[in-house]
């Protein structure tokens, strides 16, 4: 099976499961404690109840779909076909497993649903963005900030998801609206803890072999590489440390390749607090 097939199946694959626990989340903990999502259904929703309350119709499906859709076609240009397919077959498939999961009662008590809601939600989005796909929505638009700049905006999202829950709470009380800023908040904490693509890290490795090394890092990721030639303190042989700074996710990757060429390599891994200067950043 080629490279493209597989991260397809990947993509589909985790698209699913995300649609799936997305659904549950939302049927047996998210709506029980009768709070308001956020992003686009949250204003789609908003919309739809503003709208009942002056005697107009404005459906939530056609709500959403009216913000989506510009975003999703900005998308295909600036990010990729590819992640857009996969981020509304996921929107697709939450739409389409809500009617058919079994609605289990977990909790009595409001707080837990919102807990557990907001985990289970957060959950399912960070497994649609390990398979390079998305819940849709605002979404998008983190991805494609993050994409360009390098730098994650869930800090922003939520502020933006608080200042609609707020308007919501002005017109429609502030205690369901006090829930759905905290359900918010656990929703895009446990996003930001787990999705760490755009998260980078330093390794150090240690060799005798620096030109294989080198060589088989340069030819297989797309990031520099600093030879550093020392002498080994205990053994007195040459030895060269290499530096080079990759995202989290490529390092089990780095480890692998490393340790084909020279099964003795010592490499450390440590956290990259600030990085300036210029990134590749692989495409989704």
């Amino acid at each position: 099976m080629d490279i493209k097939k597989k991260k397809c199946l990947i993509s589909f694959g985790a698209v699913f499961l995300s649609s799936l626990i997305m659904a549950f989340a939302t049927k047996n903990l998210v709506r029980p404690a009768g709070i308001l999502s956020g992003g686009f259904m949250g204003i789609a929703i908003m919309v739809d109840m503003i709208g009942e309350l002056i005697g107009i119709s404005i459906p939530t499906s056609i709500g959403l779909l009216c913000l989506n859709i510009p975003v999703a076609l900005f998308c295909v240009k600036k990010i990729s076909p590819r992640f857009v397919f996969f981020s509304l077959l996921q929107v697709a498939f939450t739409s389409l497993f809500l009617p058919f999961v079994p609605r289990v009662l977990l909790f009595d008590d409001k707080i837990l649903n919102v807990i557990f809601g907001g985990f289970l939600f957060g959950g399912s989005i960070v497994i649609a963005l390990k398979g390079n796909a998305s819940s849709g929505g605002t979404d998008f638009i983190s991805l494609y900030v993050s994409n360009k700049n390098g730098k994650e905006i869930w800090n922003q999202v939520f502020v933006f998801n608080v200042l609609m829950l707020s308007v919501f709470g002005c017109i429609f009380g502030f205690e369901a609206a006090g829930y759905s800023i905290l359900f918010q908040f656990l929703s895009t904490k446990t996003i930001s803890t787990f999705h760490t693509r755009y998260k980078r890290v330093m390794m150090q490795i240690f060799t005798k072999h620096k030109d294989e090394v080198m060589a088989v890092y340069c030819e297989k990721f797309h990031h520099g590489i600093t030879a550093l030639d020392g002498i080994g303190g205990y053994s007195k042989l040459p030895v060269s440390m290499l530096t080079a700074i990759v995202s989290s996710y490529e390092v089990d990757d780095v480890i692998t390749v490393l340790k084909e060429v020279d099964p003795k390599v010592i490499i450390n891994v440590s956290k990259s607090e600030k990085y300036v200067g210029r990134f590749y950043n692989a495409p989704l």
